[in-house]
């Protein structure tokens, strides 16, 4: 038992002399916020790569930060399950607010997010009119269609919501299935491509509106089913917007995430604005769990060249919600 207590103290007083130093501090205030790559920390520190990387190898090492390789590039982040997450919130926590070197971290940071905002967007508006063909080049979507539909089929749904919407053919597809329908879409070019689809089809129980997948501006419990198809790998944050997606289920509601498999296809984050090379099956139900969703078993659908998943997941009864937010039209 003492043993057990020494090694315990030691990880402890370890953690405690890696987080004991400037840059490693700024460093562990930056990835609570995000997970950054070298060189996003780099450009938000002033610092040299080698210098930044030396100090993240410190911290990973002491169980402060977690380092996950995804094709050519490694992100940072705090993991809720490493030993010293609650350590890394309790030092960030102390950090002075009007320190003026975390406020210029952080405005960096926050230029860095907007940065990857812009360009997804750059993408979205750029590719608006053929984003159904994009998407065909890698995914058969009809399988992927026929299988979200299945999940959905059968099943009482009053309100469905479909977050990304893009071009609004999955509000399409599920029409006959659901009550009403809200998609919501960041760029304004896809929701002008969907608004004008759902027109021609003639489909009036659906509506689109821009919204940020993060903030949606949705009550809780208002949906019975929410669906986060092929957007996830966009996502600065993705265990945040299922978070989010969950916020706005009802109890028993029904959340379905489509995304990749892992792969190593890296012209797609060079050429197409991925942020993420697919998920695996392990990471989204952590998320999952984590919004007070029950995971279930996940769909594979095998293509040339990704494989797409589809994961299911339902609200608990339970499940703490947060409060109520008012809707508000785009």
């Amino acid at each position: 038992m003492n043993a057990e207590v020494s090694l315990n103290l030691d990880t402890l007083m370890a953690a405690l002399r890696a987080a004991a130093e400037p840059t490693r501090l700024r460093l562990l205030a930056l990835c609570g916020q995000a997970e950054l790559t070298v060189t996003e920390l780099t450009q938000i520190l002033g610092q040299s790569q080698p210098r930044v990387s030396r100090h993240l190898k410190l911290l990973c090492e002491a169980g402060l930060l977690e380092r996950v390789p995804e094709g050519t590039w490694a992100f940072y982040r705090v993991g809720e399950r490493l030993s010293g997450a609650p350590l890394v919130r309790a030092v960030t926590a102390l950090l002075p607010s009007g320190d003026a070197t975390l406020s210029r971290d952080a405005e960096r940071l926050l230029a860095v997010k907007r940065a990857r905002a812009d360009a997804a967007e750059a993408y979205f508006r750029d590719n608006a009119p053929r984003w159904s063909q994009i998407r065909s080049l890698y995914v058969d979507e009809q399988q992927v269609e026929t299988a979200v539909a299945s999940l959905i089929a059968g099943r009482k749904v009053a309100d469905l919501l479909d977050i990304g919407t893009g071009t609004g053919r999955l509000l399409e597809v599920l029409a006959p299935h659901f009550e009403r329908a809200i998609g919501v879409d960041l760029s304004r070019e896809m929701l002008a491509v969907a608004r004008t689809n759902l027109e021609r089809a003639g489909i009036r129980n659906a509506q689109v509106r821009q919204a940020d997948m993060y903030n949606l501006p949705l009550p809780a419990q208002s949906f019975d089913a929410a669906i986060v198809h092929q957007v996830l790998h966009y996502a600065d944050e993705p265990g945040k917007a299922i978070t989010e997606a969950a916020r706005v289920l009802r109890p028993g509601g029904q959340l379905i995430v489509v995304d990749f498999a892992p792969h190593d296809l890296e012209f797609l984050r060079k050429d197409h604005a991925h942020r993420r090379l697919g998920f695996s099956d392990a990471e989204v139900r952590q998320w999952c769990i984590a919004a007070g969703l029950e995971p279930g078993q996940p769909i594979a659908l095998p293509g040339q060249p990704l494989t797409v998943h589809v994961w299911r997941a339902t609200r608990r009864a339970s499940a703490t919600l947060s409060p109520v937010k008012k809707i508000v039209a785009a």
